[in-house]
């Protein structure tokens, strides 16, 4: 849903920007876009540590079969953890960047961009730990944003394998459900592995524009930081796509919701049987990858009679 907010509203503000040289909404959009940039490398950080730990307690789980199914509010109170955590950490963003205007020496025209710089107006405490996070900010997000979600997914899987073991894997999950155990850590490490190759560049930029700002001209910055935010839309397209694709409930219970979309839910005969044998194989898929005990089905009736 993060990742769609930032399509939605931060993508076509780049655009606009860059084909008119003019900013959206003015200094609102400075503010507002820097902060839900940050919020959702904040989001998919916090996103993958949990993850990982979800993974790690289901992995080591003695009774993997006996394991409940986690209540929804304890699900929606650690997404609330994530989500607020994000913004706050973010909230920095939103007094440091402002509207600036220049005009162009070759055509004349005011041009108007957005500029690190905090607000003078800002009281002096608040002003001070401003220029503290401005200062920091390189590597804080190089630590906090890439190093973090990273070595906390890799540190996981090492530790989930190393604990659980080849004898105990087999012997405690049967094959069906090591096999989705299976998938679901695949789909944790391609997040990471396409996370950490979209901010990569942004980190090494970072870093090499820090020691070697008087050297780089303004037009040079500024085509850095459009190739960093068009690196971030695409992280946000692709993890859609590749959790849909990796993650066979989630994506087959969105194509339920697409197909009942376009068909208007009609309540005929053939589409409530091909909505029961999805919806089984729904469930069937979903206890792979969810360690939610089923109970056994009650045998068939006999249809007709005994002639």
């Amino acid at each position: 849903f993060w990742d769609f907010l930032i399509l939605f509203f931060c993508l076509p503000v780049v655009i606009f920007n860059e084909i008119t040289k003019k900013r959206l909404l003015g200094d609102v959009s400075c503010r507002i876009v820097p902060f839900m940039e940050v919020s959702s490398l904040g989001v998919t950080t916090f996103s993958l540590c949990a993850l990982g730990i979800d993974r790690f307690h289901a992995a080591t789980s003695p009774q993997a079969s006996t394991r409940p199914i986690e209540q929804c509010q304890s699900i929606i109170a650690k997404l609330a953890v994530i989500w607020v955590g994000s913004m706050t950490l973010s909230v920095p963003e939103i007094l440091l960047w402002q509207l600036a205007r220049d005009t162009s020496p070759v055509s004349g025209m005011v041009t108007e961009f957005c500029t690190m710089k905090p607000s003078s107006n800002l009281p002096e405490s608040i002003y001070s730990l401003v220029l503290t996070y401005q200062n920091a900010r390189m590597w804080w997000y190089f630590g906090c944003y890439f190093c973090l979600p990273v070595l906390f997914t890799v540190s996981c899987q090492l530790v989930t394998r190393r604990v659980r073991g080849p004898d105990k894997k087999s012997e405690s999950r049967g094959a069906k459900q090591g096999q989705g155990e299976g998938h679901l850590n695949c789909t944790i490490i391609a997040l990471t592995v396409i996370y950490g190759l979209c901010t990569t560049p942004e980190n090494v930029c970072n870093i090499v524009v820090a020691y070697m700002s008087p050297d780089v001209s303004k037009q040079t910055l500024d085509l850095l930081n459009l190739i960093n935010q068009f690196f971030l839309f695409f992280k946000c397209s692709v993890t859609p796509v590749l959790l849909l694709c990796l993650c066979r409930p989630l994506g087959q219970a969105f194509m339920d919701c697409c197909c009942c979309c376009c068909e208007g839910c009609g309540p005929d005969s053939s589409s409530s049987e091909s909505s029961a044998d999805s919806k089984l194989k729904t469930e069937m898929s979903s206890s792979i990858f969810f360690d939610k005990p089923r109970e056994t089905p009650p045998p068939l009736l006999a249809l007709g009679t005994p002639c």
